[in-house]
């Protein structure tokens, strides 16, 4: 079993119950899956960038990512509808679980300057999202190997109904809010 995920259930569960009064197991907040988005845009001149930034991400991830492709053209940018542009992966279960222990352990404190994550970064629905500058924070990275730095998006999509429950739930895995 994950170490987050028995954490989850020896220590914040009980926590977040007692905290809101929830009175069925069902109604705790959980974490439901954790979505990775690496933007590739300047892989309209070369495909090879996107096959790195697919190895990169799978990499990060232990899974493997799909490309994600335009939805319309625009001629400024010379691309059209349905050239790939992206790539993106879904964590479920015990990946999400590993992904989320090395994020808050291991990655985190690798960034510059790091102070901490805003809380101001839910929804309002109970879900987070969250921006990395450097994707080379992450330990699987060889740094030498890297054509090109890229940011990453992370979004951590709970079953949490406000805002509150979903802060809660984080700041019982240990994520660094600023407030």
């Amino acid at each position: 079993m994950a170490r987050l995920k028995e954490h989850y259930e020896k220590v914040v569960a009980p926590d977040l119950v007692k905290q809101f009064g929830y009175k069925n197991n069902m109604e705790v907040p959980r974490i439901e899956k954790v979505v990775l988005n690496m933007g590739c845009g300047d892989a309209v001149q070369d495909k090879k960038l996107l096959e790195a930034a697919l190895e990169e991400l799978g990499l990060i991830a232990g899974q493997k990512p799909v490309s994600t492709k335009a939805t319309k053209s625009i001629a400024g940018f010379k691309l059209r509808e349905g050239m790939p542009i992206g790539a993106k992966v879904t964590l479920r279960k015990k990946q999400m679980y590993e992904f989320l222990d090395r994020l808050i352990t291991i990655a985190m404190p690798r960034i510059r300057d790091f102070r901490g994550v805003s809380s101001k970064w839910f929804d309002g629905q109970g879900n987070f999202s969250m921006g990395i500058k450097e994707h080379i924070i992450f330990p699987e990275i060889n740094y030498d190997k890297v054509a090109k730095v890229r940011g990453l998006n992370v979004v951590i999509v709970t079953s949490a109904k406000t805002n509150d429950e979903a802060c809660a739930l984080l700041k019982g895995f240990n994520m660094p809010f600023t407030r």
